[in-house]
């Protein structure tokens, strides 16, 4: 049994569909949908049947309605339940249970096919399947239809953007034509159909029309919108009027995740010739890029001190075809590294004004530069594991410290990023084969690879397995980079552990002056520790602090200070880029947490701090010790036993906030 919400509300097994009558149990089955696995409020649930002007009985006729939608299920055999939890309700739902959910997964799954444009366009055209007809056409809820509704919709014309650009990048340019027709037609303000579309028509040899369709257009936005067509509407028009080349397409729309938009790899070539390409930036290390985000283009980054660094872009590289496995013999000594560009490896960059980690850095170093071991280990990698929290610095490490002993490995270094834009893990034979083109031939001296961001031990494993004939002398050294402690791998395969935490008060205030300049931060040193103090000196909210600071030359770090006490969370982003931002920062890592870890730390991260104790508070008693360990082990948690557990203060902050937003904005519990 099904549950259709891509179209009118219904419930199907096989081929056979029961469409729901219009009534107020289906309003709270499809409000209970569209937030499926998540408890749902009983003051949003009664808003989505009753609206705003709700009855004085609402909660008991909503326990009515619930009654009698478990009666419904009973009698078409639905095994799925509405399970009551405090202050409302929750559906459970998966993939095969709900469309929804199986479109999400779907699309998910398509973007990461962005190497096979044939197989990403199948899996998008399954998930567009999905979709039947005018979106909860027998649900009569103003609240549904005015708040999540249109934002359904965008994920679907997202979608379809996709596959126009998929078509467009194959040359199946007369398919393409098909469903931009129609899609132009249906919303005829949405640019970047029209721009598909002219496109399409354009390559197909039908200049004349494709100019006509762009004066219709325009037409349209003047009439009806009063504004002009979008600039890459216009260097489109140009274009076809000078009967240029347009070069090959290449899909170049975002990608739909989640109802989210990613930045896909590369872009399609502009128009314009001397267009450059830009390397898009990685999701995975995105809050390490604020300081870049505020720093004028071709400049280095103001302060890339302990953090993932925003990476040189890399361009122009192509991946060698038929690559061996990782253990590829290095090239000659002195020989630079070429970037892959589309395998998301490159030489490690430079950490402009890095600062603090004296201590760890003189540890890394020195373990980097150690001979190796002798005997058969030879034939193993050297391994060094920089974990700790997110946004705590250790990308920024590192490369800072692998740029210190670039001369003990002549072969050269790569920083090999381990998620993919959209924050998935890459396969392990993916990355691979990617490091064993970027080696190349072989050659003398020893490499250094970064694996930077790993995700969980298995994606690293393979790539640590001894290789070689005996006598040929040591692998590549490797510094890995995760939030995760990776204990398991360190147990498998040895190597050495850097655990980061926060900065001490000293190296927050070296960083201030590195960023800000010594005559600005001596003129009042005490503000300047005030600021680190409500950033807990914590090295990502201290970079997007100094990039908002240096933006505004003329504020004083004392009025900076008390207008970020206000609220630290909603001010520690920036206003030009808010993906760059520590509440994004925390949102990624407790979206990569499985779902019951992530309920319990919102628990813990909600809860008085005795929660963390062995003992817990008398009404509740102790989170088990299992899970705590869990999430230190994520980064979440600091420390341990044998002293006690703690949540850095900002990230508790920060899940209080979502909450509160949470119950306000879409009330769920």
């Amino acid at each position: 049994m099904r549950f259709q919400l891509l179209g009118p509300l219904a419930l199907a097994d096989g081929p056979d569909t029961v469409v729901l009558q219009p009534s107020k149990p289906a309003n709270l089955l499809a409000a209970l949908l569209l937030h499926a696995n998540s408890p749902v409020s009983a003051e949003y649930l009664q808003r989505a049947v009753w609206g705003e002007e709700q009855p004085a009985t609402a909660r008991a006729a909503l326990q009515t309605c619930v009654l009698r939608l478990r009666r419904l299920f009973s009698k078409h055999g639905v095994t799925t339940s509405i399970d009551a939890v405090p202050g409302g309700y929750r559906i459970t739902a998966a993939p095969p249970t709900l469309d929804l959910l199986g479109f999400r997964d779907r699309v998910r799954r398509a973007a990461g096919l962005d190497r096979d444009p044939e197989a990403e366009l199948c899996t998008l055209r399954d998930a567009l399947s999905l979709w039947q007809g005018s979106l909860l056409a027998n649900v009569r809820s103003v609240v549904l239809h005015r708040d999540e509704v249109p934002r359904l919709a965008e994920e679907r014309l997202r979608a379809v953007e996709r596959v126009c650009d998929l078509l467009l990048g194959l040359g199946r340019c007369g398919e393409a034509l098909v469903d931009l027709w129609t899609a132009t037609r249906v919303h005829p303000g949405h640019e970047r159909f029209h721009e598909q579309l002219i496109e399409a028509l354009y390559r197909c040899g039908r200049q004349s029309q494709a100019l006509a369709e762009y004066r219709r257009v325009k037409g349209f936005l003047l009439e009806e919108l009063g504004v002009d067509p979008s600039p890459s509407l216009r260097r489109l028009e140009l274009a076809v009027l000078r009967g240029e080349d347009l070069g090959p397409a290449g899909p170049a729309a975002p990608r739909v995740i989640r109802g989210e938009t990613v930045p896909l790899p590369a872009a399609r070539p502009a128009l314009a010739p001397d267009a450059a390409p830009s390397t898009a930036p990685d999701a995975a290390s995105a809050t390490a890029q604020a300081t870049a985000s505020a720093t004028p283009q071709g400049a280095s980054p103001v302060v890339a001190a302990s953090g993932t660094p925003t990476p040189a872009p890399t361009q122009g590289a192509t991946p060698v075809q038929g690559a061996t496995p990782v253990a590829a013999p290095a090239p000659a000594a002195g020989t630079t590294l070429a970037p892959v560009a589309a395998s998301r490896i490159e030489p490690v960059p430079a950490v402009p004004h890095f600062t603090g980690r004296a201590t760890e850095t003189a540890a890394l170093t020195a373990r980097l530069t150690a001979p190796p071991p002798p005997g058969p280990e030879d034939h193993r990698p050297l391994t060094v594991l920089v974990s700790g929290a997110p946004g705590i610095g250790k990308s920024a490490l590192a490369q800072h410290a692998a740029r210190l002993v670039r001369d003990a490995f002549p072969a050269g270094q790569l920083l090999v990023r381990m998620t993919r834009t959209d924050g998935e893990p890459r396969p392990a034979d993916e990355v691979a084969a990617d490091v064993a083109a970027a080696l190349g031939a072989s050659g003398d001296g020893r490499a250094l690879l970064i694996l930077d961001d790993v995700v969980d031990a298995d994606q690293v494993r393979p790539l640590l397995a001894p290789k070689g004939d005996a006598g040929a002398g040591p692998g590549p050294a490797v510094v890995v980079t995760s939030r995760m402690g990776l204990g398991g791998l360190i147990a498998t395969h040895g190597g050495w552990v850097q655990r980061l935490t926060t900065f001490t008060e000293a190296e927050s205030y070296a960083l201030l002056l590195t960023a800000l300049g010594a005559e600005r931060v001596e003129a009042e040193p005490r503000a300047a520790h005030r600021l680190a103090a409500v950033c807990g000196h914590f090295p990502a909210a201290l970079r997007i602090l100094t990039a908002r600071l240096l933006t505004r030359p003329g504020l004083r770090l004392s009025d900076a200070a008390d207008w970020l006490g206000d609220d630290p969370l909603a001010r520690l982003t920036l206003t030009d880029s808010p993906d760059h931002s520590v509440a994004g920062l925390f949102d990624r890592a407790l979206g990569r947490l499985d779902p019951r870890l992530s309920e319990a730390f919102t628990h813990l991260a909600q809860g008085p701090p005795t929660l963390l104790d062995d003992r817990g508070p008398e009404d509740e008693g102790p989170v088990p010790e299992a899970v705590r360990e869990q999430l230190a082990d994520a980064g979440l948690l600091e420390d341990g036993p044998p002293g006690p557990y703690r949540i850095h203060d900002l990230l508790r902050a920060h899940v209080r906030r979502t909450a509160r937003i949470r119950d306000r904005r879409t009330e769920k519990v």
